[in-house]
């Protein structure tokens, strides 16, 4: 009998998790990764900074799942054959040490996401898959015999009788067409995980200045997260602003990324806070507003916030009006910011949308309309918020789908 024949559409994580995890469970099949591009695995390259954000430091996996704005109900058999521990386990096993910050991030002990790489394509090549860059997918056509037959755009023609798509997301829709000519439904993709564009922000010169509990809520909606938020040239970013923009996708996709956003700076309540002015003003009715900053707010923030709230440089607290004091409680709660557009996440992008998880067996990862023909990592309707969420969907699915294949 002759080897099986598998070609793994997609040289990134999900893919080459994949083609691994296939050459693994059999080590007879003839298995080749194509890339489109002329670079293996350049998301991996540039994600968490350049450090590479493995996977996210949550064990209990319904706990993990909370993390999934899209796919995370399906990913739960997923991540019961290849969970956190798994992907931990596996890396450090290849020689990739890996650490977890406080935050519950794992990167590796490197700072440097090329031992990711390097560790993934040397695993590759050591189980003998045959690696192609430059090779983009044209076309894809069931045989009548059984297997498949790919068409490259260099003119190549492939046959094989597997098929492992792992082209990662697209924000376009076009460039699902080809999936859904072979039956797949099509979730309109959207992107996701996004920095917010505000170019009339009055905080636009504080750049860099960060606060590590803040509130950012949509106005009109119940979109709302809390945690670190950063200020920059361009308007708002930081973790609370990203997991807001992937569970808004949708959302503020409709609204055409115009909207006005909120932030409590202080994460605190209304009453409490008024509760907790007074009370300064009592305490230090000597000291000038503007020139002792309180709530553990960075100095230059606590003076435009002051700024805002039409308190002089050189006003004390035991002169604070009443306007005053109510200006200043509506600025620490309720910053008020004009959202314009979005900005790409560090050159890192995901998308919301693709192809339907109605469209496959979550099990095994193979298409339902096309049997043979499985998917792994972006290109389903699965994301994750920032914190390695998404590595972890492509590492797990990557591993499910390529045992599949191997042991069908």
């Amino acid at each position: 009998m002759r080897p099986k024949k598998v070609v793994v559409i997609g040289g990134g994580a999900a893919g080459f998790f994949g083609a691994i995890s296939c050459a693994r469970f059999n080590s007879e099949a003839e298995i080749t990764l194509l890339e489109k591009s002329n670079k293996f695995l350049s998301k991996v390259k540039v994600s968490g900074g350049g450090r590479c954000n493995v996977t996210n430091g949550c064990f209990d996996i319904n706990l993990l799942l909370k993390g999934y704005p899209r796919g995370g109900k399906a990913l739960k058999y997923t991540f019961q054959q290849f969970s956190v521990k798994d992907t931990i386990g596996w890396f450090e096993s290849r020689g990739a040490e890996l650490k977890q910050e406080e935050d519950g991030r794992i990167f590796p002990q490197s700072d440097n996401s090329q031992t990711i790489i390097d560790c993934l394509i040397r695993e590759a090549r050591v189980m003998g898959v045959k690696l192609m860059e430059g090779f983009g997918t044209k076309s894809i056509r069931k045989n009548e015999t059984g297997g498949f037959s790919i068409q490259l755009f260099g003119g190549e023609l492939l046959y094989c009788d597997e098929i492992l798509i792992a082209t990662g997301g697209n924000p376009n829709q076009e460039s699902y067409q080809w999936l859904k000519d072979l039956g797949h439904e099509i979730k309109e993709p959207v992107p996701s995980l996004f920095t917010f564009n505000v170019p009339d922000s009055p905080f636009r010169d504080l750049q860099g200045i960060s606060v590590p509990l803040a509130k950012v809520r949509v106005r009109g909606s119940k979109l709302e997260e809390t945690g670190p938020i950063l200020i920059t040239h361009w308007g708002l970013s930081g973790p609370a602003i990203l997991r807001l923009s992937a569970w808004g996708a949708r959302e503020l996709a409709k609204e055409q990324y115009r909207f006005i956003a909120h932030v409590n700076w202080i994460s605190g309540n209304e009453e409490s806070l008024r509760s907790t002015l007074s009370e300064i003003k009592l305490l230090h009715p000597k000291k000038t507003v503007i020139g002792h900053p309180f709530f553990n707010l960075p100095r230059r923030l606590w003076e435009r916030i002051c700024e805002l709230s039409d308190i002089s440089t050189g006003l004390k607290w035991v002169d604070m009006s009443k306007k005053n004091m109510n200006k200043l409680l509506e600025n620490l709660l309720r910053s008020e910011f004009g959202v314009k557009g979005k900005t790409t996440f560090k050159e890192e992008f995901v998308t919301c949308g693709g192809v339907s998880l109605d469209s496959i067996d979550i099990h095994t990862m193979e298409s339902k309309s096309c049997p043979g023909l499985y998917f792994a990592g972006e290109v389903l309707d699965i994301d994750g918020i920032t914190g390695g969420y998404n590595f972890q969907a492509a590492w797990s699915t990557g591993f499910v789908a390529g045992k599949s294949i191997a042991e069908k």
